[in-house]
């Protein structure tokens, strides 16, 4: 597992991916801020009101964006030359390439996570917030990592079996809809992408109930297992194509 987990490392050693991650982030919190700074007539609850505005733009669309670039890119490698076939008959077993493309674009999210939280800092620095740093929204990156691992369970799935790079990124913009309308039809825990919205507490600041915060926990585990499973019981039963 180890030398799987390096493995992918190495291809994305001379990528472009660390600028994505980097960039994508700065424009987010540069569109949150400015809409913060052009409305703070009516944006008054300081570090609160900045999250809104900073999480709403990076959480609803940027970060899954992101998501799906990664395992679409981690994947890219193997849908060329055939490389699929030397990677199925190498003697690896299965579940170590797809957990391994799990864990390296997990800690790239959380790399981003990190970032975003850190920039989020030095803006309410830069805005001269006077209240003190509210340490809930460390816990609200940490939940917002932990529902990335459901879209990145997903979005592994479909990068695995979808040769394209541009279609999975596709089907995550929709996805990214389709979430935030559930979220508002008070559905959101029942699909990943709404979990997001949960776990960063996009809309509001208000603690999830106890019942709420467990469903937010099992069902992300739940997506995160069954995603796994079909993509493990794809590369065991399924010839992937490679172009």
């Amino acid at each position: 597992m180890k030398r799987s987990i390096v493995a992918e490392f190495l291809k994305l050693r001379h990528s472009r991916i660390g600028f994505v991650l980097i960039v994508l982030p700065l424009i987010s919190m540069l569109i949150g801020s400015l809409n913060f700074y052009f409305n703070q007539g009516v944006l008054t609850n300081g570090w609160y009101s900045l999250w809104t505005q900073v999480s709403l733009f990076y959480s609803e669309f940027f970060l899954p964006i992101m998501i799906a670039i990664c395992c679409a890119y981690v994947c890219r490698l193997e849908h060329l030359n055939r490389n699929w076939n030397m990677l199925m008959t190498s003697p690896v077993p299965v579940s170590n390439v797809f957990i391994a493309k799990l864990v390296v674009v997990s800690i790239l999210i959380l790399f981003v996570q990190m970032l975003f939280i850190g920039l989020y800092l030095l803006a309410g620095i830069l805005f001269s917030i006077s209240e003190p740093f509210p340490l809930e929204t460390i816990s609200m990156t940490i939940r917002g990592w932990f529902a990335s691992l459901s879209i990145i369970s997903l979005q592994l799935a479909l990068s695995l079996r979808i040769r394209s790079f541009g279609i999975p990124i596709g089907i995550s913009l929709c996805a990214v809809f389709i979430g935030l309308g559930l979220y508002i039809a008070k559905l959101g825990l029942f699909f990943p992408y709404s979990l997001l919205t949960f776990g960063m507490s996009v809309l509001d600041q208000v603690e999830m109930t106890g019942i709420q915060n467990i469903l937010f926990w099992v069902m992300n585990m739940t997506f995160i297992v069954i995603f796994a499973s079909m993509s493990i019981n794809l590369l065991k039963n399924q010839d992937i194509k490679s172009s």
